[in-house]
């Protein structure tokens, strides 16, 4: 059974050292103090067995020793990993359709524009898109039919038939 009172009473008088230690050996205050608390919480799950130990403290040096060196491992294999893979291929710019579309979308409102997207990007059904974002199926049409009839204007197109009755 774990003892809640004796635990809290050793993170209370051993957490300060803890963190001042992590970040010595870490060198940033933020990953100190993500690994200790992963520390502590490892502790706190084997406090029966932990708290029995002559330096229950050195204990969670060590886990949060071995937290850091799991860390930096990822970190080197991540590196290696891209050093053999290289870099990845250049990006193309936009096309100057994407550039205008966007331009476009970004005049219409946010609910008409959202069901746009959801409709023609995201290939969301009416229904799909209605109960997804809470609103009636016909308050959908309505955004589709606005948010089209704005586009077309900003555009200067004209949409297909199947698009516009869609």
């Amino acid at each position: 059974m774990r003892d809640a009172n004796s635990f809290d009473d050793f993170y209370r008088s051993t957490s300060g050292r803890a963190i001042r230690y992590g970040y010595a050996v870490a060198g940033d205050p933020a990953e100190a103090q993500d690994l200790v608390q992963e520390a502590y919480a490892r502790a706190w799950q084997r406090w029966s067995q932990v708290g029995t130990y002559d330096d229950p403290e050195a204990w969670v040096r060590t886990v949060g020793h071995r937290l850091l060196v799991n860390r930096w491992r990822k970190v080197r294999n991540s590196v290696v990993a891209y050093r053999r893979h290289g870099p990845p291929p250049p990006v193309r710019p936009p096309s100057e359709n994407t550039v205008a579309l966007v331009s476009a979308l970004r005049q219409l409102s946010a609910d008409q524009r959202q069901a746009i997207v959801l409709y023609h990007l995201a290939d969301l059904s009416v229904a799909e898109i209605a109960a997804q974002i809470g609103v009636p199926s016909g308050t959908v049409k309505a955004r589709l039919a606005r948010g089209r009839k704005a586009l077309a204007a900003l555009l200067d197109v004209n949409f297909p038939e199947e698009v516009r009755n869609a």
